[in-house]
């Protein structure tokens, strides 16, 4: 009997955990917990390496976390001037603008850990030293007063022929305006890119144009080593319209006729150049040599109070020999000649910049012969640039 009774409890009690398995009505039992993140002190790696040499300019700084998220990240120069840039969320800092070659630069970066605290840690490298070298020149002259029309020129001393190299040279330049107008860059050769505004530049306009050089490639082994800034003001406008018809100039000031000047044009031959030109440079007197142009000994006279119009020669200057002619007909090389009176007060009234448009000639102004931005439609001068988009449009 005690073995009978035995296996009636054991097969009872097998029953009721096979019932307390199977019930549809309880919940299931909680899943096992999964292991708990662990507070660990962040762990920071920087790339370039400490102690690299030799970098790109163009390199971009990266810095990893381990174990933790970057919260901060600064660039300096030996001299401790931290240099301008942005932080992605992908822990790549972006510079503004290049670096310089042949500098030294510490980064500092901090992260928090997921222990909450933060950590720090720095890398030392240094630039390169450029095989090649890109130097650049400026125009108009820093605070020098212009006309409407003068173009910022940015003149190379290598050139620049690939479209990404152009597109990066645009991209260094920064201008800054006291009332923004449109404007853009277009390449003029490969030595040489020039701005100018859509329309001419309103009166009374302060610009300051940055070419942040240093650091930029520029093709193979190329690189700026300075940047180049200048500041240039708009004065008043200046147009002055030239009619070969009429054989006359008359000088607009602020939209105001101020003077008309009788004037003798190129005799057949040698028409002047009818276009939109500016007054390039201005001198008080100027030795006149037909050698100059390829014809020794047809004229050679040192001529007063010359104002360039062009980088062949044409000049707006006084002529006392051919007074005569003044106001009905040419007898000139290609320049404007007006009597000394009236070459002397428009040589005084000029600014570099000033507009200078001459019309009737049988010869159209070609674009190049000194800075001719006005010589372009404006969708031709955007097509001129790499970038192919105007600032502040």
């Amino acid at each position: 009997m005690r073995n009978g009774r035995t296996i009636l409890v054991s097969t009872f009690t097998a029953v009721l955990l096979l019932t307390a398995s199977c019930t549809s009505g309880g919940s299931n039992p909680p899943a096992p917990a999964g292991p708990q993140e662990r507070a660990l002190a962040a762990k920071l790696s920087i790339t370039p390496a400490n102690g690299t040499k030799k970098v790109p300019p163009d390199t971009r700084v990266s810095v990893k976390a381990t174990y933790g998220k970057v919260t901060k990240l600064t660039v300096a120069d030996a001299k401790g001037h931290e240099v301008r840039g942005t932080l992605g969320a992908d822990g790549t800092w972006r510079p503004t603008w290049p670096l310089r070659p042949s500098t030294a630069y510490t980064v500092s970066a901090q992260a928090t850990g997921t222990d909450g605290k933060p950590v720090t840690a720095r890398s030392t490298f240094t630039t390169l030293k450029p095989k090649r070298v890109l130097e650049s020149g400026m125009s108009p002259l820093d605070g020098e007063k212009v006309g409407v029309g003068m173009p910022v020129q940015l003149l190379l001393s290598r050139p620049v022929t690939a479209t990404r190299d152009r597109a990066a040279v645009e991209r260094s330049l920064e201008v800054r305006m006291s009332k923004p107008v449109e404007g853009a860059w277009s390449w003029v050769s490969d030595r040489e890119v020039q701005f100018r505004p859509r329309e001419y530049w309103p009166v009374g306009e302060k610009v300051t144009v940055v070419a942040h050089l240093a650091g930029l490639r520029a093709g193979r082994d190329v690189w700026g080593t300075r940047d180049r800034s200048l500041t240039f003001t708009v004065g008043d406008e200046h147009i002055t319209k030239i009619r070969n018809a009429t054989h006359r100039a008359v000088v607009r000031e602020n939209g105001k006729v101020v003077r008309t000047i009788p004037v003798s044009l190129g005799k057949k031959g040698d028409e002047s150049w009818s276009g939109v030109m500016i007054a390039q440079e201005k001198a008080a007197e100027t030795l006149m040599d037909s050698a100059t142009i390829g014809r020794p000994g047809e004229y050679y006279a040192r001529t007063k109070w010359n104002v360039r119009m062009t980088y062949s020669g044409m000049f707006f200057h006084a002529a006392p020999w051919s007074t005569g002619a003044q106001g009905n007909s040419n007898v000139s090389h290609g320049c404007v000649n007006a009597s000394m009176a009236n070459a002397r007060w428009f040589y005084n009234f000029t600014q570099r910049g000033d507009i200078i448009e001459v019309t009737g000639t049988s010869r159209k102004l070609e674009f190049g012969n000194g800075p001719t931005p006005w010589a372009k439609s404006w969708d031709d001068w955007l097509a001129g640039s790499a970038l192919g988009k105007s600032i502040n449009a």
